[in-house]
């Protein structure tokens, strides 16, 4: 009799605590403020910039630049970059401190190639400092692009120097050290930093390259870490269309995105890089990637002349809001400062444009609700035209729906909108528009209980778009 009120007693002490809680993985804060920023800036500036050529990726990664003396904003204004993002609605921003000519956009110790080489602003300028003090400025969250995996300057490509004899492994080692001294310089001068985004991956000891990832948990233990081989806490959506399909879960089933199992990650076109896995047991949300000046042809992820063409229309800008932030992924949008420093007023205006346009059509839903269970009715005032509707989960709790539909209530009665599985961070569906008196949440599966944050429903005029 004791042992079986024991059994009870336990139970009633922890078992009613974990009663009805999901078994699916949970986001750390910095993964939650990456996914409600929803919305991320990244600025890419290098010396090619100045240049006046065309971008060429390949070539860049392999032929030094003659003169780093060309590198001269003489108007830089990182506030008017900021201030551009901030009127967009991005809360986060990015900055390429280095990419792949080598050059480093700070006062280095390690790195003589960096803005101590340059006769701008008497070798003294530090852009990176700027760049963090104007994100602070707008309330925006700063992060640092370090580009180490290629170094045109030293001869570096996919971390690795050429050659197998001594002096090729006594430059490796040098390479290294600077790229440790780098990581460490940057992710401890400039205060607490949202993301540090290695691009293409960050190899590790294991394959020849920097430790780059204990420095990280030392000095920005908060913050989103992109990536190597042995973690990642958000992954590559699996094109740089600024998209991903339906749907794409939050969850994954390996702790690093792409570093590794490429046969596994890469086939049938990255599937399970856009759409995840339900299943999967760690949390790491897609990212959706493309640059503003990508539209027509172009792919500009740097500034180049005589380019205006190539900015996305304000139309294809919203289908892709609705494309990446409305389907479970935080958007990230390349942006592109001019030789004078500047984020061009064509760009400018451009993300203006969009800002208003995604407050205009989402700042007032006709009727809203959230809560926890499997049903969910919005009554509306009036039988109304609706044409979107936006579901959120509280993915504070993780990703708990697996199976749900969406009803209209039509004067023929329920009608069915969409069955859906994944909603996550943002589920946003766009329909033709359809009179009802009522629209209808209906969760028919799910790990644990549902926990709705949002079921907004919107009738969102239509208008003709800037060109």
């Amino acid at each position: 009799m004791k042992l079986r009120l024991i059994m009870v007693m336990c139970f009633l002490v922890y078992g009613l605590k974990s009663w009805g809680q999901a078994e699916v993985p949970i986001p750390t804060q910095a993964q939650l403020d990456w996914q409600n920023a929803e919305l991320v800036a990244v600025f890419h500036y290098d010396l090619h910039v100045f240049d006046g050529k065309p971008y060429n990726q390949a070539k860049n990664r392999i032929t030094p630049i003659p003169d780093y003396n060309i590198f001269n904003p003489v108007n830089l204004d990182t506030d008017q970059w900021i201030k551009a993002a901030k009127d967009a609605g991005f809360k986060m921003a990015i900055l390429t401190a280095t990419h792949e000519t080598g050059f480093a956009l700070y006062q280095s110790d390690v790195n003589p190639y960096s803005l101590k080489a340059v006769k701008w602003r008497e070798g003294k300028g530090d852009i990176v400092r700027d760049f963090v003090n104007s994100c602070r400025k707008y309330g925006i969250a700063p992060g640092i692009y370090i580009g180490i995996r290629w170094n045109s300057f030293f001869g570096v490509h996919d971390f690795k120097v050429n050659g197998d004899n001594e002096f090729a492994k006594n430059r490796q080692a040098y390479y290294n050290k600077m790229g440790e001294g780098m990581v460490d310089e940057l992710t401890s001068r400039y205060g607490d930093l949202a993301i540090i985004w290695f691009d293409g991956g960050a190899h590790g000891p294991e394959k020849g390259g920097p430790d780059v990832l204990s420095i990280f948990e030392k000095n920005q233990p908060n913050g989103i870490f992109y990536h190597n081989t042995q973690r990642a806490d958000i992954r590559w959506g699996g094109s740089e269309s600024g998209t991903v399909p339906y749907p794409s879960w939050g969850t994954y089933p390996f702790p690093y995105s792409h570093a590794a199992n490429g046969e596994v990650v890469y086939k049938n076109d990255f599937q399970l890089l856009k759409e995840g896995d339900p299943d999967g047991k760690y949390y790491m949300p897609a990212m959706s990637d493309a640059p503003l000046r990508g539209y027509n042809g172009g792919h500009e992820w740097f500034w180049e002349p005589d380019d205006e063409e190539h900015i996305y229309p304000l139309e294809q800008l919203m289908d892709m809001y609705y494309r990446s932030v409305g389907h479970n992924t935080s958007l990230i949008m390349g942006l592109t400062p001019n030789p004078d420093g500047l984020l061009p007023q064509a760009d400018v205006q451009r993300l203006k444009e969009w800002g208003d346009e995604i407050k205009r059509r989402f700042s007032s839903p006709l009727a809203a609700t959230s809560g926890k269970g499997k049903k969910f009715t919005l009554k509306l005032k009036e039988r109304s035209q609706i044409n979107h509707i936006i579901l959120q989960e509280d993915i504070a709790q993780g990703e708990r729906v697996r199976e749900f539909v969406l009803e209209g209530k039509t004067k023929n009665g329920w009608q069915t909108i969409f069955e859906g599985s994944v909603i996550g961070h943002k589920f946003i569906h766009k329909l033709d528009e359809m009179e009802v008196n009522a629209v209808r949440l209906k969760i028919s599966e799910s790990k644990g209980e549902a926990q709705i944050k949002t079921f907004n429903v919107y009738n969102v005029e239509q208008k003709s778009s800037s060109k």
